[in-house]
């Protein structure tokens, strides 16, 4: 019996797709125990890799050394399961909208979920139990955008920041949205995005 499971749970990750994340629940059908110590054992065969407590993610050996999928895809991933929303903040935020070109070697993201860190090779992701107030957006683009001007501060703005601004507000109206989400956001964000909506609509 023991035998079966262990060779049921070791096809499924080994059919899995790379950057797969396999938590102790995701075999409901067995014994909590028992599946955490198989993952375990996979983890020091090489089949998966452990990122934190009961988290482990399905990777490439390459011969420049493991592969891991990006920051963002794990942490969709861990989201989704745990029914979660997430939004990047710092420099993160900045990098994901293009305020920045260089990519943080420690992302972090404000969760509504549990806060947790994640290890990536000599990488971190840092899950932060965010303020219900955080995600009271509406929109997708409005959360992320507030977090990444929050991040590059009211004295820091440049006509290059204000031109980026204008930008992701033309490719991402949410005219629907927006007057909701402008309410939420600090006076300064809110002026300096209503002067660049004004300008692309």
């Amino acid at each position: 019996m023991e035998n079966s499971v262990l060779e049921s749970i070791r096809r499924v990750i080994s059919r899995a797709k790379f950057g797969t994340v396999f938590f102790v629940s995701s075999f409901p059908k067995y014994d909590v125990e028992y599946v955490t110590k198989l993952l375990a054992q996979f983890c020091k065969e090489g089949l998966i890799t452990r990122i934190s407590k009961g988290v482990y993610v399905k990777v490439k050996e390459t011969r420049f050394g493991i592969l891991y999928p990006s920051a963002d895809e794990l942490v969709i991933q861990i989201a989704k399961r745990d029914k979660a929303k997430v939004i990047p903040t710092g420099v993160t935020a900045e990098n994901q909208l293009g305020f920045s070109t260089q990519v943080p070697l420690n992302t972090n993201y404000l969760t509504t979920g549990s806060t947790r860190k994640l290890l990536i090779g000599n990488r971190t992701i840092t899950l932060k139990h965010g303020a219900p107030k955080n995600f009271a957006y509406r929109g997708k683009l409005m959360p992320a955008l507030v977090q990444a001007l929050r991040s590059i501060g009211e004295k820091n703005i440049t006509d290059e920041v204000e031109r980026r601004v204008g930008h992701l507000l033309s490719e991402t109206p949410e005219t629907e949205t927006v007057e909701h989400d402008l309410l939420l956001a600090p006076v300064w964000i809110r002026a300096l995005i209503k002067r660049n909506r004004r300008s692309d609509l």
